[in-house]
């Protein structure tokens, strides 16, 4: 197929994706959870860093949003009090260093007043942000809580709004962000419903629209992608889907094409894989859940095992219910995965052949 590509390591990745940039606006980038999206932008981040040896000074030309910048923001909760609560931010980062003297508050308010009901004042000469909140007390009267402590989604929400902000200042121009020739965006969405995904997403495209900045975005979230590549513009985007041979250590690449990618066919090709090889692990039944699920909502049903009944026995669908209840909530990571034991394996199997006797998919898929 047309941009199939296979890469060696995440810098040869990374290195393929600035010189595709060459030619194009846009790489954006569909990858499952734990096929090192985070670890490929610090990649693409690293290859911009230049060192001059005369100054010892190291220059980048690349502004990032990861979950790195997420960790340039701590709490300060306070514990003594539990009154002065700040969420503190890395002055030393070069991601603070042009914001004086910009607007730079109002500019985040305008981007968090879409998604949020909470008010923020930023200590530049401090480095820490305070946050308050309008509320109704007992009185029925609209008073402020300040130094409150926001959610951690809302957290993560206003250091979006802040990293859009900042790189608005780049697309802008403003001199002290003339470094950026690059601005890579790993999944920024993870505290959002869809209704606000297509939101940011639009938003997103109209930003990047008129600037000159090239730009790789990663994500796991299909609508995301989906619409970052409709709004974008054919032209100007490369679109790719990212796997990783786990038995090799190498990275491969597929163009999507005109049509965007439909992530469910990658979701089972991935479990046929693993069921046909027998190395199966606990984390395969969280996304033999989600196939499930999403399958039962495309065909009109209230439960996802409606998709498993296919010439079963009532008892053997209790079975296969219960257990993929059961072992798609005992929260097992796919970076610590757990084999599963025979007999879950041979369940898991059932299961999996049921649905693709059920529901008919290409077979050269699976080839």
């Amino acid at each position: 197929m047309r941009g199939n590509k296979t890469h060696s390591n995440l810098r040869r990745l990374a290195q393929y994706i600035r010189d595709i940039l060459d030619n194009k606006k846009c790489f954006l980038v569909f990858a499952h959870n734990g096929t090192g999206k985070t670890r490929l932008s610090s990649a693409f981040k690293d290859l911009g860093k230049k060192m001059d040896k005369t100054t010892g000074i190291q220059s980048a030309n690349t502004l990032y949003y990861n979950a790195f910048t997420e960790d340039l923001f701590t709490w300060n909760n306070d514990i003594d009090d539990d009154t002065d609560r700040r969420l503190t931010f890395n002055k030393s980062s070069r991601f603070f260093g042009g914001l004086k003297g910009f607007d730079i508050e109002n500019r985040i308010r305008k981007l968090l007043d879409i998604y949020a009901d909470f008010d923020f004042t930023i200590s530049y000469e401090e480095g820490y942000v305070t946050f308050s909140r309008e509320v109704k007390n007992i009185r029925n009267e609209i008073v402020t809580e300040d130094h409150i402590k926001i959610s951690r989604g809302e957290e993560n929400i206003f250091i979006w709004c802040f990293f859009l902000a900042v790189a608005q200042l780049a697309i802008e121009g403003i001199p002290e962000y003339s470094w950026v020739k690059y601005i890579y965006i790993d999944d920024p969405i993870s505290s959002l419903d869809d209704n606000n995904v297509v939101a940011v997403a639009c938003h997103l495209a109209r930003l990047l629209e008129g600037s000159d900045i090239k730009t790789v975005i990663s994500t796991h979230h299909t609508l995301f992608f989906n619409v970052m590549y409709n709004e974008l513009g054919k032209k100007e985007v490369a679109a790719r889907y990212l796997a990783k041979n786990d038995e090799t250590g190498r990275y491969f690449t597929r163009d999507t094409g005109d049509t965007p990618f439909f992530h469910h066919v990658a979701l089972l090709q991935q479990l046929k894989v693993a069921s046909d090889s027998g190395k199966l692990y606990t984390y395969h039944f969280n996304i033999m859940r989600n196939l499930l699920e999403k399958t039962a909502t495309f065909h009109g049903f209230d439960k996802f095992y409606d998709c498993i009944k296919f010439g079963d026995s009532e008892v053997n669908i209790g079975i296969h219910r219960r257990m993929v209840n059961l072992l798609s909530h005992g929260g097992y990571s796919i970076f610590e995965p757990l084999e599963m034991v025979e007999d879950n394996k041979q369940i898991f199997k059932e299961i999996l052949s049921r649905f693709l006797e059920l529901y008919k998919f290409n077979e050269e898929l699976f080839q």
